[in-house]
């Protein structure tokens, strides 16, 4: 039986990535920074350890076939910043998966990186994306559009009355359900595939996605365009007058909606039924 190490394996897509490969018959070890966090996990061993403490890796990695990383931070927390984690942490299971002798490394970038390189995020994950190029193991870089859940801001904005949006609007995105992404990935490190951009099934405008989410909450879909400026000098502003746990994921949300962010369409969950599920309370 194949075996597959799982980091970040407690978060939105590190639970379905668990999920998959249990599916597909592998042996699913998942790295934990707490069992308590982790009872409902789908994996067959869980190992407790801190990405950002080598010495607590050591071993974890024997006999593996596979390392998935879906590690990462989004609200800097702990006094850890982005290269804490988003390119120490994950350099540091490199490293051990190199000594360990695992056959592949699959990371979890984001789309559109280069064009993204002065948002520190996204500049913490390319530098890793880097350093696992250059290193003598196979790897696979999955890079993801969006999250269905990263969504949610337009179904509360909706709720709201009106959704804020900037001119444009037309900027698309085909944001994945983490279980498509999860089987993407899956299919992606099964063929051995060195990089693969990813996105749903399905492409929306943002004054689409605002439509969308006014439906899924029954109101009347208001939508106001503000000026194109106002975003760009929201991002000059933000690191002077927020904290980092406040303007490092702003900066990232920010500088995507000023772009196209289309992956290669992958699954079949539908962004209009997350939302209804979303509206019912329920999990997806």
């Amino acid at each position: 039986m194949k075996t597959v190490l799982v980091a970040g394996a407690t978060g939105y897509l590190g639970r379905y990535l668990c999920a998959e490969y249990a599916r597909r018959g592998w042996y699913v070890t998942a790295l934990v920074r707490s069992r308590a966090r982790a009872s409902d996990l789908t994996a067959d061993q869980l190992v407790e350890a801190e990405a950002t403490v080598p010495a607590t890796l050591q071993g974890i990695m024997e006999g593996a076939d596979l390392v998935v990383s879906a590690l990462g931070i989004t609200r800097q927390a702990d006094g850890l910043s982005y290269r804490d984690v988003d390119y120490q942490a994950n350099l540091n299971l490199l490293l051990e998966a190199e000594r360990a002798g695992v056959r592949r490394f699959a990371y979890v970038h984001v789309l559109n990186a280069d064009a993204m390189r002065h948002v520190p995020l996204v500049a913490a994950k390319a530098e890793f994306v880097q350093a696992l190029q250059a290193s003598p193991l196979p790897s696979t870089v999955i890079a993801p559009s969006g999250y269905f859940s990263d969504m949610g801001d337009f179904l509360s904005m909706a709720r709201s009355g009106r959704v804020w949006l900037f001119a444009p609007g037309t900027h698309r995105i085909n944001p994945i359900h983490g279980a498509d992404l999860a089987a993407a990935t899956a299919d992606a490190t099964d063929a051995g595939m060195a990089w693969r951009d990813v996105g749903g099934p399905e492409t929306f405008t943002h004054i689409e996605l605002a439509h969308l989410a006014a439906a899924a909450v029954g109101r009347p879909p208001r939508v106001t365009l503000l000026p194109d400026w106002l975003r760009r000098l929201t991002l000059r502003l933000l690191p002077m007058v927020s904290p980092r746990r406040i303007h490092g994921p702003a900066q990232f949300f920010l500088t995507a909606m000023g772009m196209d962010m289309v992956g290669q369409a992958c699954g079949t969950r539908r962004l209009k039924d997350h939302f209804a599920s979303s509206v019912r309370g329920e999990h997806t």
